[in-house]
């Protein structure tokens, strides 16, 4: 949602230079966390482990108050590698926001997944950062054998966004993929199963060659015989096979 401006009248033409240079110099670190902290609610912090974030450094800012901040500062790469280095939370889901995903590195994002904490975060990093970023396939891979519950979670988190972001990959990229969740279905960690669950239904619903795959990805996760393939395969198979996406599917198939 567009900001209004605060004042009724059109500034002359002369003053938009300064303007825009007083602006630049306005956002550092040390400026970005003196607004986080008075944006703080202590509402939102107070509901974030219901929300299965559970992390030191957090602040209680909702993901649309963080969006628009996100649009004032704009995008800023260095600034983003500095809000990202304090740990605070919001900072660094921030930092992904005003990441610029050219600059991004595959030893950056190394260097990032370590430090993830959370699902908010690594979802945030996957969606707005990396799953534009020449690195994220090559990492989706790596992390997929990662023990780390949150940089496994990111390989296939990054995955689901990949699936409908990534205009460009052939099937047989994705078909790869789908070997890889077969293999990792068998975790039972929460953040993890919920993932692969999420790049699994999201492959298949990419397009009709691919939902044929996942439909039989699916059928062999199934026969797997544990609780966390189960539960991905009954899962997956309802939202695959369903009218409205096999509709969707066909509609965009013509």
């Amino acid at each position: 949602m567009k900001v209004r401006s605060q004042s009724f009248s059109i500034p002359p033409r002369h003053s938009r230079r300064p303007s825009t240079q007083r602006n630049v110099a306005r956002w550092t670190k040390a400026a970005i966390l003196r607004e986080l902290k008075k944006l703080a609610n202590p509402k939102v912090r107070a509901k974030m482990a219901y929300f299965g974030v559970n992390v030191p450094k957090s602040l209680g800012i909702s993901a649309p108050v963080l969006h628009t901040l996100a649009k004032r500062i704009g995008k800023d790469h260095r600034l983003a590698q500095e809000i990202w280095a304090t740990g605070v939370h919001e900072a660094r889901i921030l930092a992904t926001l005003i990441g610029e995903p050219q600059k991004v590195t595959a030893a950056e994002m190394e260097l990032w997944a370590r430090d993830f904490d959370s699902w908010d975060v690594v979802d945030a990093a996957c969606c707005y950062l990396y799953a534009y970023a020449k690195p994220a396939w090559s990492k989706a891979m790596a992390w997929s054998r990662r023990q780390e519950e949150f940089a496994k979670r990111a390989s296939f988190s990054l995955v689901a966004y990949l699936s409908y972001k990534d205009k460009v990959s052939p099937n047989a990229r994705f078909v790869k993929f789908l070997r890889v969740i077969e293999r990792e279905a068998h975790d039972e960690r929460n953040f993890v199963r919920k993932a692969v669950n999420w790049a699994l239904r999201n492959i298949g619903k990419r397009n009709i060659p691919l939902n044929r795959e996942a439909i039989r990805a699916v059928e062999r996760i199934r026969s797997q015989n544990t609780r966390a393939a189960r539960w991905i395969a009954v899962d997956a198979l309802r939202e695959l096979k369903s009218a409205v996406v096999q509709s969707r599917l066909r509609r965009k198939a013509t």
